[in-house]
Order: C-alpha cells, then structure tokens, then sequence
C-alpha cells in the first residue's frame, strides 16, 4: 500500500510520508539526563504526540531508560472529582503501556489507595520496581481542569524529589498551552496564572513548524514513492501559504494528489496549490474549525478584533499575546508586529467570524451578474448600497466582534457574490488602520479598501485614496472601491450619509468612494 500525507492522529512510517520525528524537539535527552520535568506545548496537529511516541521507544531502546508516552484525556469529564479522574486515568495507563513496553518493563498493579494520591502512589510504586530510570511523557495533560488537573499537578510535584528512585527521573507535560494557561475555574474562565503547582519544571518548550526545507523534503518523499513531481515553485507556494505549520503542509498535499491530481505523470504546480488553498479554506476541515473556536476566548477576541480592524492592540497582558502565539495563530513578525500565523488562516478566521452575519443574510438576487455570466462590478455596487440601506446597519449586531461588524457583514454580502465562482482575498494588520479586499470574478478584479470613520479621527478619506492606489498596484487591478464606515456618535442617519462618488487616484486609477 503507497504511503500517504497524514492528517489525522500520530503519524506511522510505514503508512505516511513523513520526517524524523524527534528533529524539532532539540535538547530533550539532555534535559532528561539532567533529571528534568519540563512541559512541550503546541498547537493541534503539529506533530508533538508523533515525536514524543517515537522519543519514548527510541529512550526505551537504548536500554538506558524505561520510557512511554501516556494520555491524561480520560480523565477530562471528571473536573469536580479527582479521585474519578485518577482512576480514569490510571487504567488508561495500564491500557497503554502493555501495548508500548515490554512485559519485563511494565510497572506492578496500580496502587489504588486514597483518592488524591493514587497517581503519585502509582509512579512511586513502578520507579522503585524498575531497573531502568523511569521517564514519563503525559499527553493531552490541559485536558484535565479545576481540582482534577490541580490535584494532579500537586501529585507530581510531591513526587519530585524523590527522582529517581522512587518517582521519575524525568517527566513531561504535553498539551496546547503552557502550565499559566491551563484552566483550573468552573466553565475553564480563570488560569494558574503562574507554574504553581508545578513550580519544578525547568523549561516550557515549543514545538516549531517546519522550515522550507523540510517541506521540500516531505514532499519529496511523495515523488520518490510515486514519481509524481511537486515543481519547486509549487514546493515555495505551499510553503508560503502555510508557513510551515505541519497539518497545513499535508493537508494541501494530500488534497492535490488524492483528489485533485491522481495521474502520477502530471506535475503538481502552483494552480494545484492554490487551488487547493481554496478547498481547505471552503470546507473548514476539523482543524481549522477547532482553531477557530478559540476565537469566542474574550482574550483572544481581544488581540484578533483589532488586528482584523487595522488598529493598535492597545493594553493587552503580554500573557495574552503570548497564549495567541502558543495557541498557533498568531506569530511575532521578525520585523516587528504580531501577525496572524500563515495567509491560510488569515482567510480563515474573518470567514468564520462571517459565519452568523452569512447566516442571518436576507436572500440577495444576484443582479450584479451580466447575461453571459461576468461581474458587472456597477450592479454590483447598486446592490451592495440596496442591501446595506434595508438590511446593513440591524446586521451590526450579528456577531460578537462589534468593532468590526462593518467588515464583517460586507464580508458576508461579497460571500454571496464569489460564491457563484469567484474569490475573496483579505489583507490586514494591526497598525494599518484598514482592512483591504480583493475581489477576483473571472477576468475582473475588484480591490476595496475598507475604513471605519470614529469618533476624535479625522475623515480617512485621503489617507485611503492613497493606501487604496498602492494596494490596486499591488494586485494589479484598474479600479477600487473606497468604504469608508461612519461610526461616529454623532454621525446622519444612514439615509443622509449613505452616498458614492467617482474619483481618481494620484496614479490615474478610478475609485468609487462609498459612504455607510
């Protein structure tokens, strides 16, 4: 059976394509001789169950150590009890180490004494039986919460000290966030804030995406299995478009050869890509809509509204600019700037914010379709002003992200439109003060510059003639749209302000100002 891209669960070589597990996760034997307890936190999907599984069988194959990965997950419906969770937990454990360790490795019956001590009963009782120094690797550890995960916490570091004789010589806790960010109050509101109760752990390690060259590589471990070529520009694009981010990686590769391009002869190009791209992003595969979940986290909310907005964070908490980096989707710009993650999920996450404007939409005729199919971008502009003087401003109120409620139900209306064959693309960053969009509708493209007029700001009409003409350069489209939103206190009714008028940039283009 031919290998293939994984993207569900750890990966296995014999099945998927994949590189060597442990090349991401530096220093970690040196950290475990050093007698270590450490936490490993990552997004979903980036490969850190697959290199701790494989870190654990190489440990145990050197005859040094008897380690194993196990799962705290079991134990995540039992919060208010952890005696239930420990023995959820525990059995759990023994289910998986009789698959992963030998018999003569395998620790003695479970210890189950007083509720609140039975895990740390536990790993006493197997290190002081085991010949080998004992090293234990915990996944999905944030799946527990509240006085379960506090308990449990407690436990190991109770244990601690008496490594490696009789507790573990080294332990990790793998999960999405770091210890601080763990959630410990009812409904996962309130966070430790702080390592306590695992105040022992020597490091909190990442782990990266991939680099260029490891996606080339992967990719190249298709061609040499099937002779199926990834030209190089198409290598560059995927790597462009995911930045690495290793579900991404195979998800675009595994839509383009198992669907798309089945004929091994064809090379793949940067059309597949994008093409791909595109279906990833239209069917919002478990992923990406587990990473848009995050989005309804107040403090979440409070970092990606403003960036999708183009103004200043404002007084964010560094621990919140930093749980949006752990989380994934959120990176530091090497020149400077937070910046969403990768160009994938910077589409993403505005279409899932326009999920319930979409939803609450009136049913829209598409008027701004010529007779022979194409784009009439003037109907189209008549319909946009029809549909936001009737339905525009009580559409304000559809989503929870209200400073940008504009751009989101002019999203969800230009949905409607690509949705008969087109495509909407967004650029935005914080600092910017805009958001822009790209329309492509067959042979016309459409850039709009959107801007929102508030209160003490003066009126950004200039300032986005002249962004707007930069970005028609950019993408190199003749004509533009202008929507400058007035939001001030005191602004008209929507029946005085809203209005169009033709201009024309300092480079020549034609821009049709909006005002709503």
């Amino acid at each position: 059976m031919p290998r293939s891209f994984n993207i569900a669960g750890p990966c296995q070589a014999d099945i998927h394509y994949m590189l060597p597990p442990t090349s991401r996760l530096p220093d970690l034997e040196e950290l475990i001789e050093e007698r270590s307890y450490f936490v490993i936190h990552a997004p979903r999907q980036t490969g850190k169950t697959t290199a701790m599984l494989a870190l654990a069988e190489q440990l145990t194959l050197s005859g040094r150590y008897t380690a194993v990965m196990v799962s705290a997950e079991v134990g995540a419906p039992y919060k208010h009890d952890p005696g239930a969770a420990e023995l959820a937990v525990l059995s759990a454990w023994r289910n998986a180490i009789s698959v992963r360790l030998p018999k003569d490795l395998q620790p003695p019956i479970w210890v189950y004494g007083e509720p609140g001590q039975r895990i740390q009963a536990s790993l006493q009782a197997w290190a002081q039986a085991s010949e080998r120094p004992l090293v234990v690797f915990i996944d999905e550890i944030d799946s527990l919460q509240n006085e379960a995960l506090v308990s449990f916490l407690r436990q190991l570091r109770d244990g601690y000290a008496n490594r490696p004789k009789n507790f573990p010589l080294s332990l990790g806790l793998i999960g999405l966030r770091d210890v601080r960010d763990y959630k410990v109050a009812s409904g996962g509101s309130e966070r430790l804030n702080t390592s306590s109760p695992f105040n022992i752990k020597v490091s909190s390690i990442t782990l990266r995406d991939f680099n260029a060259a490891e996606v080339a590589e992967l990719y190249q471990q298709h061609t040499d299995d099937t002779g199926q070529v990834f030209t190089s520009e198409a290598i560059s694009m995927a790597f462009d478009l995911t930045q690495g981010q290793p579900w991404l990686v195979n998800a675009l590769a595994r839509e383009i050869v198992s669907k798309m391009v089945k004929d091994r002869t064809i090379a793949i190009t940067t059309e597949h890509v994008f093409k791909a791209k595109e279906i990833l992003i239209a069917r919002k595969d478990t992923h990406l809509d587990s990473l848009a979940n995050e989005l309804r986290e107040q403090r979440v909310q409070a970092i990606i509204e403003p960036m999708l907005a183009g103004s200043q964070l404002g007084n964010v908490p560094s621990d919140d600019i930093q749980f949006v980096i752990d989380l994934g989707l959120c990176k530091m710009n090497p020149q400077g700037g937070l910046t969403i993650a990768n160009p994938i999920y910077r589409e993403i996450l505005p279409r899932v914010l326009t999920i319930t404007p979409s939803a609450s939409l009136p049913v829209i005729a598409p008027t701004w379709l010529t007779q022979s199919g194409e784009l009439d971008t003037n109907a189209l502009r008549e319909a946009f002003l029809k549909f936001w003087l009737q339905h525009g401003e009580p559409l304000l109120g559809s989503t929870v992200y209200h400073e940008i409620a504009p751009h989101l139900v002019l999203m969800a209306f230009l949905h409607r439109v690509v949705n008969g064959g087109g495509t909407l693309e967004r650029e935005y960053a914080i600092g910017s003060g805009r958001m822009d969009l790209c329309l492509r509708y067959g042979p016309v493209t459409l850039g709009i510059e959107v801007r929102v007029w508030r209160d003490k700001i003066k009126d950004p009409l200039s300032e986005g003639l002249k962004q707007l003409d930069c970005y028609l350069a950019r993408i190199e489209a003749h004509d533009g749209w202008l929507l400058i939103f007035d939001r001030r206190t005191k602004a008209p009714p929507i029946e005085e302000r809203l209005k169009t008028e033709i201009t024309t940039t300092k480079n020549g283009r034609s821009v049709t100002v909006i005002r709503a």
